[in-house]
């Protein structure tokens, strides 16, 4: 379908509801979690009503259209994201839990004392703490590609960091706070040269940007659903099939086994390895339609608009006296722009801002180290999806105002 915004808003409920007093609701968090199409909502509701029943357990009739439904969806992940098979894409409880089965299976067992993990200063907590606690257990070393004066991965200094002794590379496909845009293909390229993997947090990048695992040259991959307009408590962990088949359980229980006997167990084939218990059943089923309907948007469509509406933003907000925005220029980013305003505590800001029906995120943002190195303890983020639209952008600036005047600012 072609791109109309006034479309795409009308297909999310929350979006028309007003607030109290009437006041219109900008919502400007969509990077910590998206909200989502009406489909998807109903798909939801769907499973639950007509066809629930617990996944690969029984041939009944619910059984198996529960079954089908769930592989339908991993199907559709494997062509959305260009993985080579259905079998490698595992289902999770989110981005979080994805990074942490990379570093507690593959990582825990293929690195030894001495090899060399490579991250950087932007990623979010759940793509740095899992690799620093594998680092303690294993004895291997934590290296940093360093950031640029505008928060850009400084690939003229990767030679100085990425050494033969590196076995893994960390990267966020787009920055949660900053909404700096990585490199991942030239690092893929780089760190296989080195003989390393390199494994993707796509929480923030798959939702807005075109992937293709096989093309970029990526060994895992992560998002979450609630992030890419689909429902909380799912996600994605994408592997190349030669590591699944390579790497240990994580979890131990149903459905991930082949047999089981009194003193060991031998466990099934990816992806069925890594999936044990009960999934989420509804919650992945509904994935599904949302995946559909963002390619039915057009995430190149999407991008675009996200990106003009990000310079329209940036333009306006610089206006503001005090205002600092951090990270690379629009051109360089996506629809992330975290911010301070001289004299005001973002707590502070973050709340005047609600008042005026403006929803935006104030703190670290999960990636306190980034703030340590830009010199704040905390900022607040404004973060578009596909719905946003210029409304929204003119009700924040307003806001902003608004808070200046409160705050007695100059």
């Amino acid at each position: 379908m072609s791109f109309s915004i006034d479309h795409i808003r009308s297909q999310f409920p929350i979006l028309h509801r007003p607030l109290p007093k009437g006041v219109r609701l900008a919502f400007l968090d969509t990077a910590a979690s998206a909200q989502k199409p009406q489909c998807v909502i109903d798909k939801e509701s769907e499973v639950y009503e007509t066809c629930y029943a617990n996944a690969y357990r029984g041939v009944y009739r619910f059984g198996s259209i529960v079954d089908e439904q769930l592989e339908a969806t991993r199907a559709r992940v494997a062509r959305f994201i260009g993985a080579e098979s259905p079998e490698e894409v595992i289902f999770t409880s989110g981005s979080t839990m994805s990074l942490n089965l990379v570093a507690m299976t593959w990582a825990r067992v293929f690195l030894n004392a001495g090899d060399e993990i490579l991250l950087n200063e932007m990623e979010h907590h759940a793509n740095l703490v899992p690799w620093q606690m594998v680092a303690q257990e294993r004895g291997a070393v934590l290296k940093f590609i360093p950031l640029t004066a505008d928060s850009q991965l400084d690939l003229n200094g990767l030679d100085s960091v990425l050494t033969p002794r590196c076995k893994l590379v960390a990267v966020t496909g787009m920055s949660n706070m900053l909404g700096t845009i990585n490199p991942v293909n030239e690092l893929a390229k780089r760190a296989h040269a080195v003989g390393a993997i390199i494994v993707v947090d796509g929480a923030q990048s798959v939702p807005h940007l075109p992937v293709n695992v096989r093309e970029a040259g990526i060994d895992f991959l992560a998002f979450s659903g609630h992030k890419i307009y689909g429902p909380s408590g799912v996600g994605v962990l994408y592997g190349r099939q030669e590591l699944l088949e390579a790497m240990p359980p994580f979890l131990g229980g149903g459905h991930m086994i082949d047999r089981v006997y009194k003193t060991h167990s031998t466990w099934s084939a990816p992806p069925a390895k890594f999936e044990a218990g009960t999934p989420a059943i509804a919650q992945a089923i509904a994935l599904g339609t949302a995946i559909e309907w963002i390619e039915q948007v057009g995430l190149p469509a999407a991008h675009e608009y996200e990106q003009g509406l990000t310079q329209r933003a940036w333009d306006a907000l610089m206006q503001i006296p005090g205002m600092k925005i951090y990270g690379p220029p629009p051109s360089q980013r996506g629809g992330i722009l975290s911010f301070s305003l001289a004299g005001a505590h973002p707590e502070d800001l973050a709340q005047l801002l609600d008042r005026k029906g403006v929803f935006v995120r104030h703190g670290h943002h999960c990636t306190m180290p980034l703030h340590d190195k830009l010199g704040v303890s905390a900022t607040v983020r404004a973060s578009f999806g596909v719905y946003t639209n210029n409304e929204d952008v003119a009700q924040l600036v307003e806001a902003i105002h608004f808070a200046r005047e409160k705050l007695r600012l100059s």
